[in-house]
């Protein structure tokens, strides 16, 4: 499968497309603004979880609001979600505009909702929902203390000292 065809565009896309991803289905979002090697391990694990992972990515404006930085993301959205998609543990990648993911996951009603351990089971947006619905939730712990923000400021750290 071409990374391309990985890409879901919009929301009547993905309602066309749920009928025809296999089941159990994890879900799981965030920025992805550079994708280290913590963010690789925590998506391999979550699919590890299920047969197919639908992957959503905060859009730049939604990412921006997120308080890292008024420079972030660096990457743009479009390229945040053809790195995803090119990952052979990622099914599908969209994208969402709104503060939080609740109404994809209103529409994929995923069996299993993955956050990264930083998040409370109980603080994790559409978590009840899930649980009503019979499904799982999710906080993995971290493995790697990897992080974006942590890299950034390594990068502007030799960058300063040169």
């Amino acid at each position: 499968m071409n990374y391309l065809s990985k890409i879901i565009s919009d929301s009547q896309q993905l309602v066309d497309l749920l009928p025809s991803i296999s089941r159990p289905l994890v879900f799981t979002n965030g920025c992805f603004d550079i994708l280290h090697r913590g963010h690789v391990d925590y998506l391999w694990r979550s699919a590890s979880l299920g047969r197919s992972l639908i992957v959503a990515v905060n859009d730049d404006e939604s990412a921006r609001k997120l308080g890292k930085g008024s420079e972030r993301p660096f990457n743009s959205i479009d390229d945040r979600i053809a790195v995803l998609a090119s990952l052979e543990c990622v099914d599908y990648v969209t994208s969402f505009h709104e503060a939080t993911p609740l109404e994809l996951i209103h529409i994929i009603k995923p069996d299993h909702l993955v956050k990264g351990g930083d998040w409370p089971k109980n603080k994790i947006v559409g978590g009840t929902f899930v649980s009503q619905l019979g499904g799982k939730v999710h906080s993995l712990q971290f493995l790697y203390k990897n992080s974006t923000t942590k890299l950034i400021d390594r990068i502007q750290s030799v960058k300063t000292s040169v």
